[in-house]
């Protein structure tokens, strides 16, 4: 036995992390359960461990035995469950896999920053037997009665509602991937039921404890009142024959269901946005069209604020940010898409790129020092914030090309370099820049010489030498594209975010959300689009008839409905990868709706175009600016084709784990 170093939780609803890091952590559990039943007791040298055949059986006499000689009064439903279960025990009985006997997450050392298995504690009750004793052991607080605390711990359970816990059907899904089995799961009922018996009967076991003067928990008196409860559950789950969500889907994401807080919350922002965004739509527009050329082309109009101001007042504000707002990856990509149906709408609620990736990165990876400098004011709106990665010198779709330069030099870091295509620069309150390079002392991996850097915009030697436009647009809602040099720029060392080269990683884990955000937002575009097109096909007429009645324009429109709906459900699919498994798991669905969306969108967009004619590239309709928006998406946070090549590699990979487990 040796010491691990690592996390430990207490309460299993795990409310100091993330939803997101809630997620990956059962995930993490769950995998780690399917690769210990996966382990052959022989390559263990474990053989004749346990008591052979017959587990279920000892299982619901050991228990039996144990609660008898513990009960202090008598309780029908305990004796009823314990019927039932020597009636119904499965067929055969004859299962040895390695068993742990008290699998739950309370029971885990996890790795101090990732969710990663370490080790699993309290071998006690290890033996031979049924893989689904554990199964349904660590599945059992899903069904936990809402009269009594939870097992051990002074609180009311709020196992289910809390943001973030995987559903059963999502951990049982997982397991059986895991196992390369089929998710039908023969009396899941009954080792439900024999969960329930188990823990009934060591609570009497505590209490009589207890009642002899010996047991060393101080709560120990409340265990008895913990019994009848614990028993009438266990026979309900016994009657049971499916074991889906009583919750029932609603709302847009019928397929990923939204929490109860989320779909309130996009209420509220439907609600707001119908309002009071959408009326002051036309009013931005003609502000930014009237100061185009002028020099006071970067300020925003003063109705912008006001709508901010607004909307915090309302809460909806940083809804992006699972820790701040509660909400789930599912929860929140509905509500981009929303916000993705007028274009200034996501900075509203503090919302928008590239302040959205930045936050992420200062609440995953800052210092306290830089989360109070830059992240408090980010999360309040008084200051907005650009990222620099991409070069003009260099094919910067491969990012290991990057020539810009950080080098220690005693308490500073010296970054040398051009940047471009740093969003956001423009803006007026812009005053903070997260920077890309690359240290070329570094010998590690092409992967790890690269670091991330907090540069302010006003200090000595960086200059933002001209704003790039996109198809003739210069963005200025968006702050503007901007080509940055940085001369010597001498930073605190203390501005380093994480460490030297951690780079990609810190990239990895700010783009997974963020690419839900852009396809989200980019599909309620498509919508706009989609209402543009319908709307000119029914009133144009040419050749005698309507718009609408040409096959062609029909096409069109049913067309762009199917593409909507397609690409919303991967996007959605991809979030509930990451509140299911993280983004290191979603990888490869991220990936995929990175490519989907903006070519679903940009179709779309095109249609809308040449059923509006002429007027579909003026400044009369917004489509011209939409198809230049959405173009860029198959270039910005990588090209199609980088994530192809991704998709197939991880495609690949995920085939040869498949055949490999059935050889």
């Amino acid at each position: 036995m040796e010491h691990v170093q690592g996390r430990m939780f207490r309460d299993i609803t795990l409310p100091e992390v993330s939803p997101v890091e809630r997620s990956a952590l059962y995930v993490a559990m769950i995998e780690t359960l399917a690769r210990l039943h996966s382990f052959s007791l022989h390559s263990l040298g474990l053989q004749g461990y346990g008591g052979g055949p017959g587990y279920c059986r000892r299982q619901v006499t050991t228990w039996k035995k144990q609660y008898d000689a513990s009960a202090h009064l008598d309780i029908p439903a305990m004796n009823q469950l314990a019927e039932w279960l020597m009636n119904n025990l499965p067929a055969g009985d004859n299962e040895e896999n390695l068993i742990h006997g008290d699998f739950r997450i309370d029971n885990i050392i996890f790795h101090p920053r990732e969710a990663r298995v370490l080790a699993v504690l309290d071998w006690e009750l290890s033996t031979t037997g049924h893989p689904l004793a554990d199964l349904a052991y660590t599945a059992a607080f899903y069904f936990w009665p809402n009269t009594i605390k939870q097992l051990g711990q002074g609180g009311t359970l709020s196992f289910r509602d809390t943001i973030g816990i995987p559903s059963l059907e999502e951990l049982i899904s997982v397991y059986c991937r895991c196992r390369g089995m089929s998710t039908d799961l023969p009396n899941l009922n009954f080792f439900l039921a024999l969960s329930y018996f188990k823990i009934a009967g060591i609570c009497q076991g505590v209490y009589a404890r207890y009642l002899l003067g010996n047991s060393s928990a101080e709560n120990s008196y409340e265990f008895a009142e913990m019994v009848k409860p614990l028993a009438e559950t266990g026979l309900l789950l016994s009657e049971r024959t499916s074991f889906t969500s009583d919750a029932q889907p609603s709302g847009t994401g019928e397929l990923f269901q939204q929490t109860k807080k989320g779909q309130e919350v996009l209420r509220k922002v439907k609600q707001f946005m119908k309002q009071h965004v959408f009326p002051a739509e036309k009013e931005v527009v003609e502000y930014y069209a009237r100061d185009e050329n002028s020099l006071d082309r970067w300020k925003k109009p003063s109705v912008i604020e006001k709508l901010k101001e607004m909307a915090k007042a309302e809460g909806l504000w940083n809804l992006f940010l699972p820790a701040i707002s509660g909400l789930s990856q599912v929860d929140y990509a509905l509500i981009a898409e929303e916000t993705g149906k007028c274009f200034f709408a996501p900075e509203i609620f503090n919302c928008h790129a590239p302040d959205t990736g930045n936050m992420e990165v200062l609440h995953l990876y800052g210092s306290e020092e830089q989360k109070k400098q830059w992240l408090e004011p980010l999360l309040q709106g008084k200051i907005s914030s650009c990222f620099c990665m991409s070069e003009p010198d260099v094919a910067s779709s491969d990012a290991t090309n990057m020539e810009c330069s950080i080098q220690r030099d005693g308490d500073s870091y010296v970054v040398s370099g051009k940047k471009w295509w740093s969003s956001g620069a423009g803006n007026t309150n812009c005053k903070v820049a997260i920077v890309m390079a690359k240290n070329k002392n570094l010998s590690a991996s092409r992967y790890r010489q690269h670091s991330m850097i907090i540069v302010p915009l006003d200090i000595p030697g960086l200059k933002l030498v001209r704003p790039l436009s996109v198809f003739g647009y210069l963005d200025q809602p968006h702050g503007g594209h901007f080509e940055i040099h940085f001369n010597e720029v001498r930073v605190p060392a203390s501005n380093l975010i994480l460490g030297e080269g951690r780079g990609f990683e810190i990239a990895q884990g700010r783009l997974g959300p963020g690419r839900i955000h852009h396809c989200m937002r980019a599909i309620g575009t498509a919508e706009c689009a989609l209402q543009i097109m319908c709307e000119r096909a029914a009133q144009r007429v040419t050749f005698g008839k309507k718009l609408y009645h040409h096959e062609v324009v029909a096409h069109w429109i049913a067309e762009s409905r199917i593409a909507i709906e397609q690409a919303r459900l991967l996007t959605l699919k991809a979030a509930n990868s990451i509140d299911t498994k993280g983004s290191a798991q979603a990888r490869k669905e991220i990936a995929m709706i990175k490519v989907v969306a903006p070519r679903a969108v940009l179709k779309v967009v095109d249609y809308a175009i040449q059923v509006c004619g002429g007027a579909g590239v003026s400044q009369d309709f917004p489509l011209a600016r939409m198809f230049a928006f959405i173009r860029t998406l198959r270039i910005a946070d990588g090209p199609d084709e980088v994530h192809l090549s991704a998709i197939a590699k991880l495609e690949l990979r995920d085939q040869a784990k498949q055949l490999t487990s059935k050889m």
